[in-house]
C-alpha cells in the first residue's frame, strides 16, 4: 500500500446562513491521481480552500504524511507541501517565467541585486520536470494557456510540493494541450506526487484518475476506484437522483429549411462552407479546437466579414450582414464564453435577460415596465432559473444557472434559428441534463438548432445530423445512422472517410 499523503476527516465549515461542509473527507496516497467530482455548490472548492489555507474549518482534522496539522494561511499550506493551481491562473503576465516561479523568493547575486540569470538557471530543472523546453526569461504573457499551466506546476515543484490540486485544469486548453497536461500529470504520479484533479468531465476521470471522490451538498458521498465506476453511478452519487436518460432527445421529422449557408468563405477561418438546418432539427458541429466551427458560425451571424458566399434565412437571401439584422430576421447566437462574451456578470438577472429585447419595452417617451417584467418573469420561469429574485447579480449564480440566463436572454427574442456554441461547457452533470432537456423541448417546438460542441458524446447523442470540420473546411456530413467515434475523429483530423 502506498504511503498516505493526506487525510481530511469530518471537516465542517459554515458561512453566515450556509453550512458549506458537513463531515467532509478526503484521502490521498503517494503516486495517486484522485478525481474530485460533485455538482456546483457541492463543496469541492470549499474543502480544497480549507486544505489550501484560504478558509479555516470550524471543526475536523487534517493529517499530512500521518502528522496532524493546522493550516491557517496559504503560506502555511505551501510550507506543508500543498500546491493549489486554481482555474484562474495566478501568474503575472508582465514578469518572466523565472520571476513567476520565484515570485516573493527572488534570487540575488553576491552584491545583493536581483539576478535574472541566476533565477533563469534555477528555474531550468523545474521546467524540465514538466517537459517545458522554453527560455525562462520569456514573458509569461506570451505563453499559451497550456504553457502557463506548466509554469504553475513548475512553481509547485520549486516549493517542494507533495500534493498538487488542479482545479478544472482542462477548461481552457486545446486537445493538444490536454494531451500534454495528462502526460505531465502521469509523470508526476510516477515521481510520487499525489494529485487531486477537480473536474466536471467524467471522461477525464476514466482516462486519467486512479480513483474518484464524490461530494454532494457539502458532504462526502463515496470514493471509488475508477475501474469500479460507471457514468450512471457517478451521476447518481453527485445529484442524489436518477437522471434517467442523461441525453434527453425526441427525434421528430424535420420541417422546412430555416437557415441555408452556401459557399461561405471568411478569410482562413472558414473556406467554401455550405450547410443547412431545418425546423425541429438539431444540426451538430464537431471538430478539434481550431477547426473553425465557431468562426464559421460567427461569420454567418455577421460578427466577422465574409469574403464570399450566401446566407439564406427563412427562404430569404440576406442583403445585409450584421448581428442585429440577423436577430431581427430570427437567428441568434449563444456564444461560447458566458463570462466574457455572453453576460454582464455585475448586472442583474433581469437586466441580462431583457437586454436584447430592449426595443419591445422602451419607446421614445417612456419605459413599459410591465412589459419588461413580463419578459424577465417568463424567462426565469420557462427555464427554471434558481435565484431569490431577478434583482440579484448574475455573478452570484452557479454556472448552470448563468448558462440558463444566457439562453433565456436570447430566447426572449423569439428566434427561429438558435446557434449554441459549447452550451454545457463548465457546468455540472445535473445542470447539463437540464440544458439538454431545454434544447430537446426547443427542437420539439420547431426551432432550428445548431449545436457546436467539443464533447463528442454530446453532439452524437443530441444531434439529428452532424457537420465535421478541420482547418476551416467542412470535411464531412453524417446522418445519425453513420455516427461512430472512428468516423467522426477521422473527419475531424481531415482524413477522408
Amino acid at each position: 500500500m502506498a504511503k498516505e499523503l493526506l487525510r481530511m476527516e469530518n471537516i465542517v465549515k459554515t458561512f453566515p446562513g450556509v453550512k458549506a461542509l458537513s463531515n467532509a473527507r478526503m484521502v490521498l496516497h503517494e503516486g495517486e491521481i484522485m478525481g474530485f467530482m460533485g455538482e456546483n455548490g457541492a463543496g469541492k472548492s470549499t474543502l480544497m480552500n480549507v486544505l489550501g489555507g484560504i478558509y479555516q474549518p470550524d471543526s475536523g482534522e487534517i493529517y499530512i504524511e500521518g502528522r496532524k496539522v493546522e493550516v491557517h494561511s496559504v503560506h502555511e499550506s505551501q510550507a506543508l507541501g500543498v500546491a493549489f493551481i486554481h482555474q484562474e491562473l495566478a501568474l503575472e503576465p508582465h514578469l518572466t517565467i523565472a520571476e513567476n516561479i520565484f515570485l516573493g523568493r527572488t534570487i540575488k547575486n553576491r552584491f545583493g541585486l536581483v539576478s535574472q540569470n541566476l533565477m533563469a538557471e534555477a528555474a531550468q530543472p523545474y521546467l524540465k520536470r514538466v517537459g517545458l523546453d522554453i527560455d525562462p526569461r520569456e514573458m509569461v504573457g506570451r505563453l499559451s494557456m497550456g504553457q502557463q499551466q506548466m509554469v504553475e506546476i513548475a512553481k509547485a515543484f520549486s516549493l517542494n510540493a507533495k500534493i498538487l490540486i488542479l482545479d478544472e485544469p482542462t477548461s481552457s486548453l486545446s486537445e493538444r494541450e490536454v494531451e500534454v497536461l495528462f502526460r505531465t500529470v502521469r509523470e508526476l504520479k510516477k515521481q510520487g506526487m499525489g494529485i487531486i484533479f477537480i473536474t466536471h468531465k467524467m471522461a477525464e476521470v476514466f482516462q486519467l484518475c486512479d480513483a474518484v471522490t464524490i461530494m454532494r451538498d457539502g458532504a462526502y458521498m463515496d470514493c471509488l476506484r475508477s475501474e469500479e465506476c460507471s457514468e450512471q453511478k457517478l451521476i447518481s452519487l453527485m445529484v442524489g437522483r436518477d437522471l434517467g436518460n442523461y441525453y434527453v432527445r425526441n427525434f421528430n421529422e424535420p420541417g422546412e429549411v430555416m437557415l441555408e449557408v452556401k459557399n461561405v468563405t471568411a478569410g482562413k477561418r472558414a473556406v467554401n462552407c455550405s450547410f443547412y438546418v431545418r425546423s425541429g432539427e438539431i444540426l451538430g458541429f464537431y471538430g478539434l479546437v481550431g477547426a473553425g466551427r465557431s468562426e464559421l458560425l460567427e461569420s454567418v451571424m455577421g460578427l466577422y466579414p465574409m469574403n464570399g458566399g450566401e446566407v439564406i434565412l427563412n427562404g430569404e437571401k440576406l442583403s445585409r450582414h450584421d448581428p442585429s439584422y440577423m436577430q431581427q430576421h430570427g437567428a441568434v447566437l449563444v456564444p461560447e464564453s458566458r463570462k466574457t462574451q455572453g453576460l454582464l456578470l455585475n448586472n442583474t438577472i433581469g437586466f441580462n435577460i431583457s437586454l436584447p429585447s430592449i426595443r419591445e419595452f422602451i419607446g421614445h417617451l417612456h419605459v413599459n415596465r410591465a412589459k419588461e417584467e413580463s419578459i424577465i418573469d417568463h424567462g426565469m420561469r420557462s427555464l427554471s432559473i434558481k435565484a431569490p429574485s431577478s434583482h440579484v447579480n448574475v455573478s452570484t449564480l452557479s454556472g448552470g444557472n448563468q448558462q440558463k440566463v444566457l439562453l433565456s436572454k436570447w430566447l426572449a427574442t423569439d428566434p427561429k434559428v438558435l446557434i449554441l456554441d459549447e452550451p454545457t461547457r463548465g457546468i455540472d452533470v445535473g445542470a447539463k441534463a437540464e440544458i439538454y432537456s431545454i434544447i430537446n423541448d426547443l427542437a420539439k417546438a420547431g426551432m432550428a438548432i445548431v449545436l457546436i460542441s467539443s464533447e463528442m458524446p454530446e453532439v452524437m447523442n443530441m444531434s439529428d445530423r452532424m457537420i465535421v470540420m478541420s482547418e476551416g473546411r467542412i470535411t464531412g456530413e453524417l446522418n445519425r445512422s453513420e455516427y461512430t467515434q472512428e468516423a467522426i475523429l477521422s473527419l475531424g483530423m481531415g482524413v477522408a472517410n
